[in-house]
Formats: structure tokens, sequence, C-alpha cells
């Protein structure tokens, strides 16, 4: 069976429509369940701006379903993922509001981080989102639950894994790692030095010496030290 929302037959008036080419003006007929079309004038390829892939984020045949993604729309599938990603951790953790919050600063670091370093934000994001989502005292580490939950939503083979490689890499090993290894022990580390300057400033500073060390990265620096000056990050 194919999914409603892309077959003809319940279609409703407006599924086939025009819109004009962002490079010339000129009109370009779409259906709806076409991802892109290349306008005949000037042979621009330009993006379906009606095309909702809200199921994209989760839907295990979205590829089989709307073919090969432009990649800007590979880029909003990935961004819905991380928003249902959220959802389900906060499911995971229940009432432990305090977690709830520390995975929540750690992947607020984790996005500004990740473009500077020249990290996969995608998988930065999600691996902060996840590095904890195991519960304390349970044997399983934290990528299995992980693993099991991204599968859940459908994501990627590939960033599955990339992900559940970074989770493990920053419960089992001290070393910098990769790119995306160092942003998320960066964000991490950012997460805890605001708590620390919220609820005991003056062990915060006693932190200052050691701070070049702990940090991995040049960009953690630089928003560790605006956090030591009390500034809003």
């Amino acid at each position: 069976m194919r999914c409603p929302g892309q077959d003809s037959r319940f279609w409703k008036p407006g599924a086939i429509f025009e819109a004009k080419c962002p490079q010339c003006g000129q009109s370009v007929e779409f259906f709806k369940d076409e991802t892109s079309r290349k306008c005949a004038r000037c042979g621009h390829k330009f993006v379906n701006p009606r095309m909702d892939f809200g199921c994209a984020a989760y839907c295990k045949f979205a590829d089989q379903c709307l073919g090969d993604l432009p990649p800007e729309l590979l880029a909003q599938r990935e961004n819905l993922l991380k928003d249902r990603v959220a959802v389900e951790m906060k499911k995971n953790f229940g009432r432990d509001f305090k977690r709830i919050a520390h995975a929540g600063r750690v992947a607020r670091y984790a996005e500004k981080l990740a473009v500077p370093v020249g990290a996969d934000p995608a998988v930065v994001l999600i691996a902060a989102l996840l590095h904890e989502v195991t519960p304390n005292g349970t044997p399983d580490p934290a990528s299995t639950k992980a693993k099991e939950l991204l599968f859940r939503l459908g994501a990627r083979p590939d960033l599955v894994d990339e992900v559940c490689a970074v989770i493990d890499a920053i419960a089992h090993s001290s070393g910098q790692g990769s790119l995306n290894e160092q942003c998320l022990r960066d964000a991490h580390r950012l997460a805890e030095l605001e708590e620390i300057v919220a609820k005991h400033p003056e062990e915060a500073e006693f932190q200052r010496e050691t701070m070049s060390k702990d940090f991995l990265t040049e960009t953690a620096r630089s928003l560790a030290e605006r956090l030591m000056r009390g500034e809003k990050v």
C-alpha cells in the first residue's frame, strides 16, 4: 500500500499547482509529490515549496516513498528527526527533570559548537540528547538504548552508527577522538560549567586555571570564558 499523502487517488484540488522559479520568475508546474523541478526557461532546479516532509523524519519507507531527496530536504529531515529525538529523550527520563535539563544544556552547547568546530550537527546534537539515555543502575550502555530508539524513529542506519560510536567513545575513552567526539566532550564540559557557575560561582573561579586544558576546541574555550564572566550564552 502506498502512503495516502503521496497516492494520487487521495489527492484533493490543488495537488497540481504552479510555483515561480526563484531564479527567473518563470511559472513551473508541480505535482504535490514531486520533491523538486527544473525550470524550463533557465534550468534552475528548486525544491517543491508546498511539500510537507514531516513524515520523512521518522518513516522508515521515506526514501522509497519520496525518492532521492535534495540536500536541502535531507537537512530538513534530520532537523525533524532531532525534534522527535528530544521528545523521546524526555519520555525516557520521565519525571527526572534534572537529567532532562542536563541533556538539554549539553545539546544546546553541541549545537553552538558543531559548525564552528567542523563536526556533523545532526550526529552531535542527537548524541548529546541521548548520551545518558540509559537510566542509572542499568547495565546496558547508553548506545544500546540510543540505537533502539533511533531505529524505532526510522533514522538512517549510517546516522545511527555514527551517533552510537560517539556515545560509546564518550563513555569509554578519554582521548580527543573525532571532531564529533571533541564537540560532544566540550558541550558536556560547558553544560557542567554552567551548572557550577549557577550554583557555586566561587568554585567555578578555581576552574579558570585548568580551563584551557579541559576544553578541546577554541570555540568552547571562548564560550567558557563568557560563562565565567556571567554572560548568557
